[in-house]
């Protein structure tokens, strides 16, 4: 699903099939490296999947659909530009098609750094499907946990917690952590329990 998607996406804004593989071949790379455990294809797939359900809600969906495909096209743990360089590298393969809408979705795939509400309904879209994981079932939700630990191996168990409480605590925090009504209705009761849980334990 996840490179049929992408080809024909991209077939609309380039004819060069080369170029296509070229992309392609980028992002399953990026996103299948030994040391990614939680940010892989499969997140892709998740977000992709659930997506359909509020299709009808985009306004631009190639412009979400490509956030998708390269908000985490960077990703060092512990490093705070991982956004801003995903956004660069979107802007610097994308710009070489016709497709328009480089400084929206650039803009998109950097909100996904702090996860603020935005005032475009879009992005906060594509925020919350980022954070689908966190709604899932407990099962699920400590597989997303082990995941995200073993991506930070390289960080002793005192940092690691320290970092994750405030993550915890961070979204905890907010009002909703989900900002699209569909999400916080389907998501928003389990997320809390999983954070809370974790949170407890840690």
């Amino acid at each position: 699903m996840l490179k049929a998607s992408f080809y024909n996406m991209m077939s609309a804004y380039t004819s060069n099939r080369k170029y296509i593989d070229h992309c392609w071949q980028e992002i399953e790379l990026k996103y299948s490296h030994r040391s990614r455990y939680y940010h892989t294809l499969a997140h892709l797939e998740m977000m992709l999947s659930e997506l359909k359900n509020v299709l009808s809600q985009v306004h631009h969906q190639d412009t979400l659909r490509f956030a998708i495909y390269y908000h985490d096209i960077i990703y060092k743990p512990g490093r705070s530009d991982n956004e801003a360089k995903s956004a660069l590298r979107f802007e610097e393969r994308i710009s070489k098609t016709s497709f328009k809408f480089i400084k929206e979705c650039k803009a998109q795939i950097e909100a996904t750094k702090e996860h603020k509400r935005s005032t475009d309904k879009d992005t906060n879209i594509l925020m919350d499907l980022d954070l689908l994981i966190l709604g899932q079932t407990p099962e699920v939700y400590e597989s997303y946990c082990n995941n995200i630990r073993r991506e930070f191996s390289a960080f002793p168990n005192f940092l690691y917690r320290k970092g994750r409480k405030e993550f915890l605590e961070r979204f905890l925090a907010l009002d909703t952590i989900y900002k699209v009504n569909y999400f916080k209705e389907k998501f928003e009761e389990q997320a809390r329990k999983n954070l809370q849980r974790e949170l407890e334990n840690l």
